[in-house]
């Protein structure tokens, strides 16, 4: 681990300080432009960013602690929330608001009430028969828990299970395929684990998500290729035919034509709609790897999983108790918008 405590995009230049690794996620949607930060021109932090300023006392992050300690109101909450560490605005860090977005995060998005986890706390009531018969099906004939284990349903650890690829990837790779029918130069794999460990043995591995939830967190798949719950499922009966079968539907991908594009004109930045020909080889890329069959190729030869055979019945039954793991307060998350924040700033725009 670096100084600040965590392996992280700013590397050793993360700030101390930080409480868990939720907090030091919480330091870097500030610092990217299509997120929080804005472009070049727009405002100082963006400005800070383009210069590769996150850390130190004219960065990213100290301009934002700035933002804050400007603001009475926020000034007294976090001398409450740390007290004794902060006396007065001049003492915020963005490490600490950080660690509150952590602490807020961690509790207003607890899902534990599932109807699994009452049934787990003794209510037998609380699964109906099929709901039951699914579990069977995930902790015994299906496999499933042999992944997906332990209270948040994951092992943590990386699979390779031959998941469609969406999307214009990491830049993994040297295969110029796209590049010799677009006329735009890119590597368009996405490697997955293997592009942070670099062995060859970890490409197109992923990590076991958590299944809390999980009927409404689609689309499904690390590039979102599955639209609803029951092809994931199916999926992972048959990694190797359902990859070599997918083809792409028009709702499977937003469409492009109003899309903005970032570009440079001589010293000035400004943004353009992409038309003609550069739209033509976006809307290639972001389903090339999928119909290269080359490149399909790889990530079926690197899939792990074995095909298991279940009859229609098992499958909905399987969906059915993946449908049991959604805990209610999913359904009433417009109760965390507060009526005003601080700043003055709307909370609904």
């Amino acid at each position: 681990y670096y100084e600040g405590g965590f392996i992280t995009p700013a590397k050793w230049k993360l700030p101390k300080g930080l409480d868990n690794a939720l907090a030091a996620q919480a330091m870097f949607p500030v610092t990217s432009p299509d997120e929080m930060a804005g472009h070049k021109g727009e405002n100082d932090v963006a400005d800070a960013i383009s210069l590769a300023r996150a850390a130190g006392p004219k960065g990213a992050w100290a301009l934002l602690s700035k933002r804050l300690a400007a603001i009475p109101e926020y000034v007294q909450l976090f001398k409450a929330a740390f007290p004794g560490e902060i006396k007065s605005g001049s003492g915020i860090r963005f490490t600490h608001a950080a660690n509150s977005i952590a602490a807020f995060q961690s509790t207003a998005f607890r899902a534990d009430d599932s109807p699994f986890d009452q049934y787990l706390r003794g209510d037998q009531s609380t699964l109906n028969e099929d709901q039951l018969a699914g579990m069977e099906l995930f902790y015994g004939k299906a496999s499933c828990v042999d992944c997906h284990s332990g209270k948040f349903q994951t092992d943590q650890k990386f699979h390779a299970i031959a998941m469609p690829q969406l999307g214009p990837g990491k830049g993994d790779g040297n295969d110029g395929a796209y590049w010799r029918a677009s006329g735009y130069r890119g590597f368009l794999e996405d490697y997955g684990r293997g592009r942070v460990t670099r062995r060859p043995e970890d490409n197109f591995k992923f990590r076991t998500p958590t299944l809390r939830n999980v009927a409404v967190t689609g689309p499904w798949g690390h590039a979102g290729a599955c639209q609803d719950l029951e092809s994931v499922v199916r999926h992972h009966l048959d990694p190797e035919t359902c990859l070599q079968d997918f083809v792409p539907t028009e709702d499977t991908l937003p469409p492009l034509d109003g899309i903005l594009e970032l570009t440079s004109n001589h010293a000035a930045f400004e943004q353009t709609f992409l038309t003609g020909a550069r739209l033509e080889g976006f809307l290639m890329r972001d389903t090339f790897v999928q119909t290269n069959d080359f490149l399909r190729g790889r990530i079926t030869s690197a899939n792990e999983l074995d095909s298991l055979a279940l009859n229609n019945v098992e499958v909905r039954r399987l969906v059915t108790f993946l449908e049991a793991l959604t805990d209610p307060m999913v359904n009433d998350l417009e109760r965390l918008i507060p009526d005003r924040v601080p700043s003055g700033l709307s909370v609904t725009d």
